[in-house]
């Protein structure tokens, strides 16, 4: 039988994860895909993984050049994370005549056009389902499943930390900090939780979703990005009231003046299907011309989910490299910026801190009346003459540019005392 040889780089969550499946189901794997996938040798700089792991001495690497000048293996599978050393592995891989399996999203949203150049230089491929959704196949179903469709539209919930926070915010009325201590407590959340807090792994996963289904390619520095670290929970308790949730999401979308790219903190109707996506699951909404709706949904992040896409890649690496048929063409793609996030049009949550007094309600209407912004309904639950509380607003659709004009007057009143909090609201 025909042999596939890899090399694994790094044996942290992900690389130990592909480890085991390598090696524990090998026959598995091999009867499958009708090819012997051989684990060549694994790769790390801490020696304590190789005797986590029990590594055979004889595959276990402290340097990966070493993989490099070896002629005899196919694949490198980079698994170290960052984009330092990352790049410089993948670069010399390449160049080396090796293929590379990749699950380093940010890596790719940030150098990706230099990989794939580099990759088509040299006649070799780089694959990287694993660097969006973990077990999800998203990549493949937008490169390949779906290629005779215009995609129109993604929604997504990218990122299982944020998902658990405001599940959690949601369900058992917590506050943020104390569901995000809960995340730590539970794995979800890292000690630092900013880059998945504020958005930036979603926004780097829907950097590369939307290259794939637009066929361009967007700068990370040009796509609106905000957290949930705002968010309050009479937020979350004002949009049960009527009838939303409030969940992070990652939005590519075709509209005449453009395609929207953002990473936002939005209001979805319950009915809608993302919004009953709970806990640290993710999910991808997919809308195409010929397929309509598509949902994938499963486990975003992990060692086994993820674990799972990268033995996909290799798989397939190993079935085209024995195969006649040519491969896949390499996703590179003109620059273009998305639409700007001033020129969209939605309808909108705002919460103003005001103090309770005659008289507030009324500036507020008047400052959006002014911006030809319609409101759709009024809440205050609480009422103490002379305190701030919450006034919720939500608006008919109107443009984000006239909005922005309208709070910034807004917020310059005695009367409000501290910044509005403005969502929007996809139906």
């Amino acid at each position: 039988m025909k042999k596939f040889r890899v090399a694994l780089v790094g044996l942290g969550t992900v690389g130990s994860g592909v480890y085991k499946i390598l090696t524990h189901k090998a026959g598995l794997v091999k009867r499958r895909a009708g090819i012997a996938v051989e684990l060549a040798a694994a790769c790390d700089q801490d020696r304590r993984a190789f005797r986590r792991l029990t590594v055979p001495k004889k595959q276990t690497v402290l340097q990966y050049k070493k993989l490099l000048a070896d002629s005899q293996i196919d694949c490198i599978v980079e698994l170290i994370g960052g984009k330092g050393v990352a790049r410089t592995l993948i670069l010399d891989a390449l160049k080396k005549g090796k293929d590379v399996v990749t699950a380093n999203k940010a890596l790719l949203a940030e150098h990706g056009d230099e990989l794939f150049a580099a990759a088509k230089k040299y006649g070799r491929q780089i694959y990287f389902e694993a660097s969006v959704g973990g077990g999800i196949p998203i990549i493949k179903t937008l490169r390949e499943s779906l290629v005779g469709n215009r995609i129109t539209s993604i929604f997504s919930i990218i990122n299982g930390t944020a998902n658990y926070i405001l599940s959690k915010m949601t369900a058992e009325k917590m506050g943020f900090h104390d569901a995000l201590r809960l995340a730590q407590e539970k794995g979800y959340a890292e000690a630092d939780p900013t880059f998945d807090v504020e958005g930036t792994d979603s926004a780097h996963k829907i950097a590369i979703m939307a290259q794939l289904a637009f066929e361009k390619r967007f700068s990370l520095k040009d796509i609106p990005c905000n957290g949930i670290s705002r968010i309050q929970p009479c937020d979350i308790a004002f949009a049960d009231e009527v009838g939303y949730v409030i969940k992070l999401l990652a939005i590519a979308k075709q509209t005449k003046e453009g395609v929207e790219v953002r990473v936002q903190p939005t209001l979805l109707h319950k009915d809608h299907i993302l919004a009953n996506v709970h806990g640290s699951f993710n999910a991808v909404h997919v809308h195409g011309d010929e397929t309509g709706d598509m949902l994938l949904y499963g486990r975003g992040a992990g060692s086994r989910p993820t674990a799972s896409a990268v033995v996909s890649d290799i798989v397939d690496l190993a079935k085209e490299t024995h195969s006649a048929v040519p491969r896949l063409p390499y996703p590179l793609f003109e620059p273009i910026a998305p639409k700007k996030l001033i020129n969209i049009k939605s309808r909108y949550y705002l919460r103003f801190s005001a103090i309770d007094k005659p008289g507030v309600l009324a500036t507020i209407a008047t400052a959006l009346g002014r911006e030809s912004i319609s409101i759709s309904d009024v809440m205050q639950r609480e009422r103490q003459a002379g305190k701030v509380v919450p006034v919720v607003v939500l608006t008919h659709e109107a443009h984000e540019k006239d909005l922005w004009h309208a709070i910034r007057r807004i917020d310059r009143f005695a009367t409000i005392k501290e910044k509005t909090q403005v969502l929007r609201i996809e139906e």
